[in-house]
């Protein structure tokens, strides 16, 4: 049998990556407010977008309503998920608790290194807010809580943190723009690296639970709701 030539091996990482980008891509524009809840996937347009064919797009795209962000209805399509505030509002008082742990984890294993990317993290995120561009800032605050995540060092808690908030994108996005987030949020995401910092884990569960607590709570004013 002929060895594989270096084109060959390239084409072949090339296949197996693009659905994975397209995913990673797809699901960045769904997180951050490009795609919005019960928007219909075009795949001619994402296919042109990509430079692709639709068989990427569609692979992407079964991964995707796998990870609960897509629905696909027969004969009609793959729509962007759309969930009821009531779901919304369960899955905020779970991430209060999730989040906690993650504050305690992270107080626990902290670096210097990790609170200077936390802290050049929030000087970006106070940037987009200054500048009232929330998608912007709604990527920076997928990835300060990313990095988080990735400091507090459990595999479990991070699948199923990922798949909760992930659930949330359009009521983060409204809580963002119409709840006054975007002017109270980046101070909120100072104190929770100072509190890391500060070394107690205590402090800093409290402190990544109240952030939630408080988000939720400007979800729910977003839509007319009161916290029970």
């Amino acid at each position: 049998m002929d060895a594989m030539g270096p084109n060959n091996a390239i084409q072949i990482l090339l296949s197996s990556s693009l659905p994975m980008y397209v995913q990673e891509e797809v699901e960045r524009m769904i997180l951050t407010g490009g795609l919005r809840p019960g928007d219909r996937i075009n795949e001619s347009e994402l296919a042109g977008r990509f430079g692709t064919s639709r068989g990427p797009i569609r692979e992407a795209c079964r991964k995707l309503e796998e990870a609960g962000l897509l629905r696909n209805e027969k004969n009609r399509g793959v729509f962007v998920r759309e969930i009821s505030v009531e779901e919304a509002d369960e899955i905020y008082m779970l991430r209060e608790v999730l989040e906690e742990l993650v504050g305690r984890r992270v107080c626990e294993r902290a670096t210097p290194e990790l609170i200077e990317k936390l802290n050049a993290m929030v000087d970006a995120m106070d940037q987009a807010a200054n500048d009232k561009n929330a998608t912007e800032y709604a990527q920076l605050n997928l990835q300060f809580h990313d990095l988080l995540l990735d400091a507090a060092a459990s595999r479990k808690l991070t699948e199923t943190y990922r798949r909760l908030v992930k659930e949330l994108h359009l009521f983060r996005m409204r809580a963002l723009t119409e709840g006054g987030g975007l002017d109270v949020s980046p101070g909120e995401h100072r104190h929770i690296v100072e509190v890391i910092a500060g070394g107690d884990p205590d402090k800093a569960g409290a402190a990544l639970r109240a952030h939630v607590a408080d988000s939720r709570a400007r979800m729910l004013k977003t839509f007319g709701r009161q916290p029970e």
